[in-house]
């Protein structure tokens, strides 16, 4: 096994955009060619687009981009933006009069810090599929639908710490693997060989421990005193999936979340992951369920490493230098 840019997945283009204040913006990830599809939602406060379109049993087989985007429930108008954008290059579902571009995504909740009341729209979509034709590439940190992310949000956003967006991607043999995720997390981000918190729930930059806090508030009556959470990503391979395929796998790649987020999965957050295949190369699919994990866990420890502090909520960077 070893790291590649999460670029090198053929058959997929990457790009992003964010709000002048840094506080929201939107990912995208684009297939001109249609790559099948499949997702799993997990958290119990979704916010989604086009996801029955991705059932086993329904007629559409491809999709041809999907989003990531912040803004909670305005952010869904990203994929309006990014439709727009394929349609203008003859890209989508032939339905005989014209082609429909199929554009699911999901959103997450960063309305606290936006100030002035940016939101991720169909502009921003149209953007930032433009750039992911011009030069697919990805930023981590406080770009794209991680721009505006916070996470350990137990206590309230003075206890809170910034979030963001990471990737990562693998190669074995022919077959490559890359995740994508924006980490808005109720819980904390630890690491899973150590069990170590990296970012999460803290009072002057020391770690609480979000699960050790909840049971002992468990008679309170309500731990979501700070609500919009939910952490989104997906999983891009070469390999060829069907549709079922790509829906179970979109459901083994949340092992990566539930091994780096503490808790993960809440009431409170609306955790899902898209998994797309390109089709190119034939492999098995348990060991690509493996790899989506890996994937999975380093783009969520990547989204916190390199997140920057804002003027509201400092980052794992600097809890780091302030420890040494």
């Amino acid at each position: 096994m070893r790291e590649i840019d999460i670029t090198k997945v053929e058959g997929f283009l990457f790009g992003q955009k964010e709000s002048e204040d840094h506080h929201t913006g939107c990912t995208v990830i684009l297939s001109q060619d249609g790559a099948t599809a499949g997702v799993d939602v997990r958290g119990g406060a979704p916010g989604t687009r086009e996801t029955d379109a991705l059932k086993s049993e329904n007629l559409v087989q491809h999709i041809h981009g999907l989003f990531l985007s912040g803004g909670s429930a305005f952010g869904l108008e990203v994929g309006s933006g990014v439709m727009r954008y394929l349609e203008e290059k003859g890209i989508g579902f032939d339905a005989g009069v014209t082609r429909v571009p199929i554009v699911p995504g999901a959103i997450l909740f960063d309305l606290r810090e936006n100030d002035r009341g940016m939101r991720p729209d169909a502009a921003m979509g149209y953007e930032a599929a433009s750039y992911a034709f011009q030069n697919s590439h990805l930023k981590q940190g406080n770009y794209g639908a991680g721009a505006g992310a916070t996470i350990g949000k137990g206590k309230g956003p003075s206890f809170s710490m910034k979030g963001g967006l990471g990737h990562y991607a693998i190669q074995v043999g022919d077959v490559k693997v890359g995740a994508v995720v924006a980490v808005n997390c109720f819980g904390d981000v630890i690491e899973p060989e150590t069990g170590r918190i990296i970012a999460g729930l803290q009072r002057n930059g020391k770690f609480l421990n979000s699960e050790d806090v909840m049971m002992s508030e468990i008679m309170e009556g309500h731990t979501n005193r700070f609500r919009g959470n939910t952490t989104i990503g997906a999983v891009v391979t070469n390999a060829s999936v069907d549709k079922p395929a790509a829906n179970k796998l979109a459901a083994m790649s949340h092992a990566g979340l539930s091994r780096t987020i503490r808790p993960s999965h809440t009431f409170v957050d609306g955790d899902t992951i898209f998994f797309m295949g390109s089709g190119k190369i034939s492999c098995d699919y348990n060991s690509l369920g493996v790899m989506a994990v890996k994937a999975v866990e380093r783009a969520v420890q990547n989204a916190v490493t390199h997140a920057q502090s804002t003027n509201s909520f400092l980052s794992a960077n600097d809890i780091q230098r302030e420890e040494h």
